[in-house]
């Protein structure tokens, strides 16, 4: 069983609730497309959260966490640094509720309440009961609304929902109360998951297809990344490197009805075409 865990922020926290709704649908569509039955959801949301519809399959982990105060990132990198450590922590609390609401799968994947997964993972996981997990290096960057994606191959470093992690792993304690901050703070990072896990001796295995789209270009993604475009092509210092230029331009793909299909991403994709 792979349990799919989707932390959502504060409402308090989001600029715009009804689009925080919007994309929480979406995703959760995109994960209630798995061509296996061995698999459910988890949606981690503060009490009285104005809630989408869910698919059969989800149920909510109830909590009552403070707004962080701390959320917004802006542009000074340095102010930035403390603002990405309170995000790590509330993400974190908000990761264990979703652990501790169901507590006897094997597997647990955390996913960006704005993010698309491919419909093969909970299959693939369902024949590797025993292994220690997978991480997803090899993905898609999408930025919303644009007919082309980018091929990442790096994304289990920039993007949150690319780790499926053996319980065993994850030291899940029987209660909030019992977690040490250190295990809250791993919960909510991705970015050394891959290689704390192979110093403990329990590696990841990439895995073998592409399993994550990356949307970006929203008005509430915290990461406030850019677009496809001026993150790889339509950028200055790529005129002085243009083997770096070349190579991106080879990594575009058009988005095919193919790769709708395989993430779920029909609803997000309508409602730019309408």
């Amino acid at each position: 069983m792979l349990t799919f865990i989707v932390p959502v922020r504060h409402p308090q926290n989001a600029r715009d609730w009804s689009r925080v709704k919007q994309v929480l649908e979406q995703t959760a569509a995109s994960i209630a497309c798995q061509d296996s039955d061995e698999w459910r959801g988890v949606v981690v949301a503060n009490t009285g959260s104005d809630l989408p519809e869910l698919p059969p399959k989800f149920s909510v982990a109830w909590v009552d966490f403070s707004p962080n105060p701390l959320h917004d990132l802006g542009p000074d990198m340095a102010i930035n640094q403390d603002k990405y450590e309170a995000f790590r922590y509330d993400k974190g609390h908000r990761v264990l509720a979703g652990l501790l609401h169901a507590p006897d799968s094997q597997h647990y994947m955390v996913v960006d309440d704005d993010d698309f997964i491919s419909s093969k993972l909970a299959g693939f996981v369902a024949r590797h009961p025993q292994a220690h997990g997978w991480y997803i290096g090899k993905g898609y960057w999408w930025t919303e609304g644009s007919d082309w994606v980018f091929v990442y191959p790096g994304l289990h470093k920039f993007c949150g929902s690319t780790h499926v992690i053996h319980r065993d792993l994850m030291k899940i304690p029987a209660s909030r109360a019992e977690a040490p901050m250190s295990l809250v703070r791993w919960l909510g990072q991705h970015g050394r998951t891959t290689e704390d896990l192979a110093e403990a001796g329990t590696p990841l295995a990439p895995l073998p297809f592409a399993g994550t789209v990356y949307r970006v270009g929203h008005g509430n993604a915290h990461s406030l990344s850019r677009s496809t475009w001026q993150t790889f092509i339509f950028r200055k210092d790529l005129l002085w490197r243009p083997h770096v230029l070349v190579r991106n331009a080879l990594r575009l793909r058009k988005l095919t009805p193919g790769m709708v299909e395989q993430f779920g991403m029909k609803r997000a994709v309508a409602v730019h075409n309408t």
